[in-house]
């Protein structure tokens, strides 16, 4: 597959103002940003670019500040290359070490995760992935049922097993981030995580103790009453991929909605993770 590359150069003092453009592409199908000097890179796969959707989604924000853009085309050949010049270790409160599989190990961190660098979303780079992993490091897992919603590199599922989780499933649509999460679970020597390739109706019809959705704002609306009838009564569920304002409020109505109380948020720049139990 070919991937359409949108190299972003924003003039602006604001570092919000790229977010604002990530997340507005992020939900017409965008899967993978990378930070510039000058902005970002935003990645589509080719077949799925609609210049007059985003031209029309972009159009707002061009009132508030100056940015341009140009298209590339990226060949599948050259991804991993492009992944591999630009993925950095990342420490999650000194307890975990995400490298991949060219970076030397550090064992003096209690948990490692070694993630092999390809376009599935979810190296730990990402606030909200960050974000859920440092919930993950403060709630007890032990012998514990795991959902993992757009599981991307599966990072998530596999912090959770090494946490002590019991059964985890990991689920995305994207048949390149359901390879990855094979491939990562293999890497990191882990068993008890079963993969699957699909949306909300591949959610086994079983119950969770904790469900974790890191996707985007409107997903999340549409999959909440999944995610409420496969979650176990007083289990806990995380979600992000969103804004603290409004996406906050919108998310704890929509979760209210299906038994689902907020009960904390936690917020990088822009971005939230946010914590509720059934």
């Amino acid at each position: 597959m070919n991937y359409k590359e949108l190299v972003f150069t924003i003039v602006s003092d604001q570092d919000y103002h790229q977010d604002l453009l990530i997340a507005a592409l992020g939900d017409i199908g965008f899967d993978t940003f990378e930070e510039t000097d000058f902005g970002f890179k935003a990645y589509i796969p080719s077949d799925k670019l609609n210049e007059n959707e985003i031209k029309e989604t972009l159009s707002p924000y061009h009132d508030q500040f100056s940015f341009s853009y140009e298209v590339n085309l990226i060949p599948q050949k050259n991804w991993n290359q492009v992944w591999e010049s630009n993925f950095e270790p990342i420490q999650i409160k000194d307890q975990v070490y995400v490298r991949a599989n060219f970076h030397q190990p550090k064992p003096s961190f209690k948990h490692e995760i070694v993630i092999d660098p390809k376009m599935a979303f979810g190296t730990g780079h990402h606030q909200t992935t960050a974000m859920i992993m440092e919930y993950l490091l403060e709630i007890d897992l032990n012998n514990k049922s795991v959902l993992d919603m757009g599981c991307g590199t599966g990072i998530l599922a596999i912090l959770a097993s090494k946490l002590g989780a019991k059964e985890l499933v990991a689920i995305d649509n994207d048949q390149i981030c359901y390879e990855s999460t094979l491939e990562n679970t293999v890497l990191n020597h882990i068993k008890n995580i079963e993969a699957l390739c699909g949306s909300k109706e591949a959610i086994p019809n079983t119950l969770y103790d904790v469900i974790l959705a890191n996707i985007n704002r409107n997903i999340l609306i549409d999959q909440m009453e999944n995610y409420a009838k496969a979650l176990k009564s007083d289990g806990e569920i995380f979600f992000s991929g969103f804004y603290q304002s409004p996406d906050l409020e919108i998310i704890e109505t929509a979760a209210s909605k299906f038994g689902l109380k907020y009960i904390s948020h936690k917020k990088k720049d822009l971005w939230v993770a946010a914590k509720f139990i059934k």
